[in-house]
């Protein structure tokens, strides 16, 4: 989907939550007023929310914050800043991971960082589409190349989840939990989750493509085909952090680019500790689905490798490296 120029200027116009009447927007745009009206018809298919009023005009029901390359490095650490070769907005694109693999296959290029305003074709786990409203939430993949192939990288999806436990505490959030083996939790709640895409050699140069969605804010009319709990951002902190976008962008990139430059040499040893910190998993109640097959029992944690500990009726024990794991009513 192509997201104009004049539809972008219309959002910055309307971005900080005022009324604005017709005749001002096609002013500033210069355009006629139907056109103002089939942008703003545009922007609810988008998923933004509109709000007009007969002798006010028209605003968002919740003002945003559009991604802004500026803000973002002016709040990057020096390490993080050195670190990416390039930083890219869209205003849309098909997805954001799918975007970088296929920019590594024609490259050599690493540390490229691409985020979006919208997907269109946004990945989750196991080939579910990651919902991606417009200006709501934060949608981020970075890309990164390593030498000893991709088994130099196993466990790097648990060392990110504390990359991000981390950010979120910093940005004030507090109940973070992390869920075996790449989601982040408040209260039993999806919040975030990662998805890391490696292609390359098994004992050679690879190449891994992270990436992050994290909900800001869902509107219910978009969220209703999430088939799993989920909570977003503005449920747990409020309205005011759809205007921390780009704050949270940078918090996230400060945390986890680092971890990503020096997984190799770092390995999951370094990141077992906090992860085990945050585990909202321990104690729980699950089933752990491997195709047709289900398992249930109670978690006991993560082992050295990051394979999940689960404890059967009869009290056996037994290692998983894989699976769709839910909670169960107890």
């Amino acid at each position: 989907m192509s997201i104009s120029d004049q539809l972008i200027r219309l959002l910055n116009l309307l971005a900080d939550g005022q009324f604005h009447s017709g005749t001002e927007l096609a002013s500033v745009l210069d355009v006629s007023r139907s056109a103002v009206w089939k942008h703003l018809h545009a922007l609810d298919g988008l998923g933004i929310e509109l709000v007009g009023v007969s002798g006010k005009g028209y605003k968002l029901q919740r003002p945003i914050q559009l991604l802004d390359r500026q803000q973002i490095s002016g709040r990057l650490e020096s390490r993080a800043k050195a670190l990416i070769s390039e930083l890219e907005i869209y205003p849309a694109i098909a997805s954001t991971n799918g975007y970088l693999m296929q920019l590594a296959q024609r490259s050599q290029a690493t540390g490229r960082v691409c985020l979006a305003e919208y997907q269109t074709a946004g990945k989750g786990r196991r080939g579910r589409t990651w919902v991606s409203p417009f200006g709501h939430n934060i949608y981020l993949s970075i890309l990164w190349r390593y030498q000893n192939g991709p088994g130099a990288i196993a466990g790097l999806s648990l060392a990110l989840g504390v990359a991000v436990a981390r950010a979120l505490s910093r940005a004030g959030v507090q109940e973070v939990g992390l869920k075996w083996p790449n989601d982040i939790y408040w209260r039993e709640r999806k919040l975030a989750g990662i998805l890391i895409e490696v292609s390359g050699e098994s004992g050679g140069p690879c190449h891994a493509v992270i990436g992050l969605g994290l909900n800001l804010y869902l509107p219910e009319q978009q969220a209703e085909t999430i088939e799993q709990a989920w909570v977003d951002l503005r449920h747990i902190m409020g309205d005011d952090v759809m205007q921390q976008r780009n704050r949270l962008v940078a918090l996230l990139l400060n945390e986890m680019l680092p971890v990503i430059a020096d997984f190799e040499e770092q390995t999951l040893r370094a990141f077992i500790g906090d992860w085990r910190k945050w585990d909202c998993m321990r104690g729980k109640a699950v089933s752990i689905y491997i195709g047709e097959q289900a398992f249930t029992g109670i978690v006991r944690g993560i082992d050295e490798q990051g394979l999940l500990l689960l404890e059967d009726e009869q009290g056996k024990q037994r290692a998983f490296a894989s699976g769709e794991v839910s909670f169960r009513a107890t």
